[in-house]
């Protein structure tokens, strides 16, 4: 076992976060040599005007700029609020696009002319802009907004009638009665133009080679849309759109090819629902499709999980010529970046088994990315070399993990434990169980602030992969189809009792189990099946299949996928009762924490209010910790001060039960 002995002083707080820098969206400049990249950090509110009874610490975001000699310096300082993100090369490398909000702006799009001067603001529309791209031949700026129209019904108190199936989505509480428009400014003339005003909400665009048109992911029909079902479109500069595709399952982004005639998606399998994989097609001008990671059973896409991801981490693939492309997979518990050929060929390109690439963007000449691992805050590099030194302002000394393997009858899962550093001979420490969420996501080698925290305030933490997650091939995530708690939690205990037979620090007589999302599902799970745990935390969790289905922003379909079960037919939803953990909650013996946000869309709050309420009824030692204004993503980019309280209460909650 290895471990890092803390720096000297007093144990590390949940206020240990307030001394973090987090890096995102690092963008190439069009030459290779440079990347500008968005800081963010946790200060004051109101610096000028500090309120000594009750602390306001906010994120504040700035544009920096580095070069080949690795020197980093501001672009941007900003004023009070988020400040600046977004920046967005001209494909000269004179001008850099981004996007303000400060005080009264609300997502602005200005342009920084990078020889000197001061930013100018180009929108002064009431609604912010997102997805802002410039055209190959730096004529346009595209960018979608919603322009100037407002929704005052709440704070009016006016009744809302709501006519369609999807009407408020995690992250955006109520979606806006029209989508977003797309909108294209031209800088030689300063016109402003709308350009395509959506029925359906487009995902991802990305513009034509030639800057003729963009091509652009939505759906069909509102019910396509619900149910994850996108097309290919192409918008043309007069606005006529048609669609390219019959692909009927999801896509995540779309990829232009140099020769303007094909393009790359990154989607799932045709006619394929959520438990399948991402992978990389090419798609030609009579639409025939090719297959591009052929062979490669790992998905697209980054799937690692951690806690240090405050604003945009790009991962689009990228064309570095006409026949090779490059994007990342997660692979395992590690994120690298790799090539597939129009044959059909895939190479690694940069993969570290134990690091995590969690961002990126490249051209022919070069590659700007975010690299960390379990040992190692975020980092920005410029082609191979660090520009940040962002693990330097950790508080404390990253503790490594050990890494812990298990078997069942596809083969070898595994999983790792964190511990304390410096522990005496024969001490041992409370084992705490934690369960990540997806289910089709991965734990590994990403940096975690919350793990190595527990940690450092004496815990064993013990963390893995069970069937379901992604990384391992897709046998391994369709292994729980229809039968969510079952083979994953065979998975989860088997994996614990070896960190316990093999881990000598850690003590079998002081367990807890936590997780958030389907871990918080799983944790619900597991205590309804077993007393075998001391303490419980439940984080956004689920606890009612049925009643997910009619309340959460992805309940229409999501059973559906997951389970082969849809909560309005009568025969299924007797089904998800016997998979919900609230039919057995009266097995429960365990004291459980409870925390959940009120703006949690994707596992809504009246979860935790189900559970909560029953695990009172039956006089389980309970405690219920709501959230105001966060959502699903409070504890990986949520308030500071929220994220801070929720690490306080997972603290005394393990003090108090182990």
């Amino acid at each position: 076992m290895t471990s890092t002995a803390q720096k000297d002083g007093p144990r590390p707080g949940p206020d240990s976060l307030l001394a973090l820098r987090f890096p995102s969206d690092p963008q190439l400049s069009p030459d290779g040599r440079q990347v500008a990249y968005v800081l963010s950090r946790v200060e004051e509110e109101e610096p000028r005007k500090p309120d000594a009874d009750f602390a306001r610490p906010r994120y504040r975001s700035h544009l920096w700029l580095a070069g080949a000699g690795g020197e980093a310096r501001p672009l941007t300082h900003g004023e009070a609020g988020r400040g600046d993100s977004s920046p967005r090369w001209s494909p000269d490398g004179q001008t850099l696009a981004f996007v303000r909000t400060a005080g009264e702006v609300k997502g602005a799009l200005m342009l920084l002319p990078l020889a000197g001067g001061e930013a100018r603001r180009v929108t002064h529309f009431l609604q912010g802009v997102q997805n802002v791209q410039w055209s190959p031949d730096g004529r346009f700026i595209a960018f979608f907004s919603g322009g100037d129209e407002q929704d005052k019904r709440d704070e009016r108190g006016e009744a809302r009638v709501i006519t369609r199936p999807r009407y408020r989505f995690n992250g955006r509480d109520w979606l806006p009665e029209s989508p977003a428009r797309l909108w294209r400014y031209e800088l030689a003339t300063g016109e402003l133009s709308e350009w395509h005003a959506p029925e359906i909400e487009p995902g991802a665009y990305a513009w034509l080679p030639d800057s003729g048109g963009v091509l652009f992911v939505s759906s069909t029909d509102e019910r396509a849309a619900y149910e994850w079902r996108n097309e290919v479109y192409r918008l043309d500069l007069e606005g006529r759109v048609t669609q390219l595709t019959a692909w009927d399952a999801a896509l995540q982004t779309v990829i232009p090819h140099p020769d303007g005639e094909r393009f790359a998606v990154v989607g799932r399998p045709s006619g394929k629902g959520n438990t399948e994989n991402v992978h990389l097609y090419l798609i030609g001008p009579g639409n025939e499709v090719t297959r591009l990671d052929e062979g490669h059973d790992h998905p697209v896409g980054g799937a690692v999980g951690g806690d240090c991801h405050v604003g945009a981490l790009p991962e689009k693939p990228v064309w570095l010529d006409g026949d090779t492309l490059l994007f990342t997979s997660t692979v395992r518990g590690s994120v690298g970046l790799f090539t597939a050929t129009v044959g059909g060929q895939v190479h690694a390109h940069d993969h570290d088994p134990q690091g995590v690439i969690s961002a990126f963007t490249a051209s022919s000449g070069g590659v700007a990315l975010i690299r960390e691992s379990a040992t190692r805050f975020p980092e920005v590099e410029l082609n191979g070399m660090p520009v940040t030194d962002l693990n330097a302002d950790l508080p404390f000394a990253a503790l490594s993990p050990q890494r812990v393997t298990f078997t069942n009858e596809l083969g070898e899962g595994e999983g790792w434990v964190l511990l304390p550093g410096e522990l005496a001979e024969g001490q041992q420490v409370p084992a705490l169980l934690n369960i990540h969420g997806g289910p089709h996501t991965d734990y590994g080698y990403g940096f975690t602030h919350e793990f190595q925290l527990l940690a450092a305030r004496g815990y064993g933490v013990c963390y893995s992969n069970p069937r379901g997650s992604v990384g391992y091939g897709q046998a391994w995530v369709d292994a729980i189809h229809g039968r969510w708690g079952t083979v994953d939690q065979d998975d989860l205990l088997a994996f614990f009792d070896r960190c316990l037979e093999t881990v000598p620090a850690l003590d079998p007589a002081r367990t807890a189990v936590m997780g958030g999302s389907y871990g918080g599902f799983m944790t619900n799970w597991i205590t309804a099946h077993t007393d075998r745990f001391q303490a419980a935390i439940t984080d956004r969790s689920i606890c009612n299949l049925i009643s997910f289905g009619g309340t959460s922003d992805i309940g229409l379909r999501f059973w559906v996928d997951e389970l082969g079960l849809n909560f309005a037919r009568r025969a299924d939803a007797a089904r998800l009762w016997d998979l919900s953990p609230l039919q057995y909650v009266e097995n429960v013996t365990t004291p459980t924490l409870i925390v959940h946000s009120v703006l949690d869309h994707r596992c809504p709050v009246e979860q935790a209010e189900q559970w909560y309420a029953a695990l009172t009824l039956n006089g389980v030692p309970t405690r219920f910790v709501r959230f105001p204004g966060e959502d699903h993503e409070l504890s990986r980019s949520g308030r500071p001060d929220r994220r801070l309280k929720r690490l306080e209460e997972y603290l005394g909650w393990l003090e108090r039960w182990l």
